[in-house]
């Protein structure tokens, strides 16, 4: 009894394994034939021509940069000091303000180096009235030298004493010179155009010539210089370009698109940092409108080289596969076709083509999910809105029944999220 209860279990489960087997396979034929399905809705739509965006092959100049990153640095950066020690009287700058050379920036106490150069030049008046009484009395102790009236000895003592003060005077001119200029420091003047940083002391204290903080820094920031680096691979480039004349350089806003402003390089470094590999390069940018400021980190791109009349397409069309670089070019039949092609160079628009393609034609740069050498294209805008949906006769409107919407041949429509599905590339 138990051995034919068994038998039964076993019969009735390949029953219903067979049952579910048959099921399977006669509605799998039945969906393909109906379109019932996701399946049979992307396979109707890969027979149809893909959707494609094309651009045309075009020539053009293409300058060919190279790209570093640098820190924008003051072009002359000067700590302005007192050269003389005295009471600062006054300060006859704002901080932040902008000064031209020459422009008194502080006034330190002159009385004391007034008196000084005072005392020099009467000391000097005092030693040419020497002098000249000396003169006189060289003059008559040679005629009478000459005369044989007097002595000889007397007149050569006479000319030592005229030359000594001589000698005098000049030390005397000295002396003046000096207590002018160290009366001249008494007022702060600025070195250099440039701007003013804040001030380190006020007005009312002893200042010193030694004194290490100096009163304000200024820098030069109108025109400005920009320290970046280049691999040492890319120095040969640089330097054969620097040979034929003076390269620009341009520095890059953040977004890396903009142009802030436009330099020349003025010195390439006499050699490689051995701990990078890189070599130091310096720009003069202009800055009229303080668009760069000391201190920045800066991306800056230099011009080495313009490539004339090359082909260029957009940097999207140009695949890459496992024989290399290759484009789908569009035929006069509506077809794409795989057509090799050599890059030179590219950038994130477009790319440089040197052999393969001819300016003119036409290549795909997007839909090339579906696309093989061959294949049937439609070329759409560039609208990726979905298009509207095509008008429908009176027979076909829809009406809602029992809440859902259908057609009046009963068929039940396919949902949006499908239509657009089957509609996509």
């Amino acid at each position: 009894m138990k051995t034919f209860r068994r038998f039964l279990a076993i019969g009735i489960v390949f029953a219903l394994v067979a049952g579910v087997a048959y099921y399977i396979t006669q509605q799998q034929p039945q969906k393909a034939k109906t379109g019932g399905g996701g399946g049979g809705r992307f396979a109707r739509t890969n027979d149809g021509p893909v959707p494609v965006l094309v651009a045309p092959a075009q020539t053009s100049d293409v300058p060919v940069y190279l790209d570093g990153v640098g820190t924008s640095k003051a072009l002359n950066t000067v700590t302005v000091r007192p050269q003389v020690d005295g009471i600062l009287l006054s300060v006859n700058f704002k901080e932040g303000q902008d000064v031209k050379r020459g422009n008194v920036l502080a006034v330190i106490d002159p009385v004391t180096f007034q008196a000084a150069l005072d005392q020099q030049v009467a000391k000097k008046a005092l030693d040419e009235a020497q002098l000249a009484n000396a003169r006189l009395d060289l003059d008559r102790y040679v005629k009478l030298a000459q005369s044989n009236a007097g002595n000889k000895q007397q007149a050569d003592t006479q000319r030592a004493l005229v030359a000594q003060l001589e000698a005098q005077v000049k030390i005397d001119q000295g002396l003046i010179d000096n207590a002018r200029a160290m009366l001249s420091y008494t007022k702060i003047t600025a070195p250099l155009d440039g701007r003013t940083g804040i001030r380190q002391v006020d007005e009312g204290n002893i200042v010193h010539a030694a004194d290490a903080t100096g009163i304000v820094v200024i820098t030069q920031i109108k025109p400005i210089a920009i320290l970046f680096t280049l691999p040492q691979q890319q120095i040969n480039q640089v330097n054969k370009a620097a040979a034929k004349g003076t390269l620009p350089v341009e520095a890059m806003a953040p977004d890396n698109v903009t142009v802030t402003d436009r330099g020349t390089l003025q010195v390439v470094d006499n050699q490689v940092d051995p701990t990078t590999g890189t070599v130091k390069l310096k720009a003069e940018f202009p800055n009229p409108e303080l668009q760069i400021w000391p201190g920045q980190f800066i991306n800056v791109r230099l011009l080495i080289d313009t490539l004339r009349q090359v082909v260029v397409v957009p940097t999207a069309a140009v695949q890459r596969g496992p024989n290399g670089t290759f484009v789908y070019v569009v035929k006069d039949d509506e077809t794409v076709g795989v057509r090799p092609v050599t890059v030179s160079q590219q950038d994130d628009t477009r790319a440089v083509i040197t052999a393969g393609l001819q300016a003119a034609e036409r290549v795909v740069t997007t839909g090339f999910a579906r696309l093989a050498d061959g294949t049937k294209i439609t070329i759409s805008s560039g609208d990726t809105t979905a298009p509207p949906p095509p008008a429908r006769s009176p027979g076909e409107r829809r009406k809602k029944r029992g809440g859902a919407t259908q057609s009046e041949d009963g068929k039940q429509p396919a949902s949006k999220t499908e239509g657009a599905r089957s509609a996509t590339p």
